[in-house]
């Protein structure tokens, strides 16, 4: 099924940078490619959310978006 029919969407990665101080920018959310491997897809969401300019020793993340909402459903300890 397509996007916003109700059905599953395409997968797709949030990415982010590590920022001088500690803190993670998000960049933009970017399709997975299809058909790359893992690392290799990561890698070229990163360089597309970045327009080409990510830097080598820049601290980046790409993290599928169904990953980055699973990691928000946090419920505080109720005791």
């Amino acid at each position: 099924m397509a996007a916003g029919t109700g059905g599953a969407s395409a997968p797709t990665f949030v990415v982010l940078r590590r920022e001088p101080d500690g803190r993670w920018a998000v960049l933009g959310e970017v399709p997975r490619r299809r058909g790359l491997p893992a690392r290799a897809a990561r890698s070229a969401a990163i360089l597309e959310a970045t327009n080409g300019e990510a830097q080598a020793g820049g601290v980046y993340a790409a993290v599928l978006r169904s990953e980055w909402r699973i990691a928000q459903d946090w419920d505080p300890p109720t005791h």
